[in-house]
């Protein structure tokens, strides 16, 4: 019997949870603030943290992935490489 394989823990670029939680509070009239001053990368880490998403660098894994095929692609067609 095959056993199920390890669950995917999906990434996501940071910014782009960050800018979704910040439209939906400025539709609600408030005006937040990430940072205060400076690089707001740690603040928005720990943003995503709180709602239970794990940060990463890379962001979106099936982006990365397709570009990587794309460029594998690419070099095939010009290298010929396989």
């Amino acid at each position: 019997m095959e056993q199920p394989a390890e669950p995917r823990h999906e990434t996501f670029n940071p910014w782009s949870i960050v800018n979704l939680v910040f439209h939906h509070l400025a539709d609600q009239g408030l005006h937040p603030v990430l940072g205060e001053a400076g690089d707001p990368g740690g603040p928005a880490a720990e943003l995503l943290r709180c709602l239970g998403i794990e940060p990463a660098a890379e962001g979106n894994l099936e982006i990365s992935r397709d570009v990587r095929q794309h460029l594998e692609e690419i070099r095939s067609a010009v290298f010929g490489e396989s």
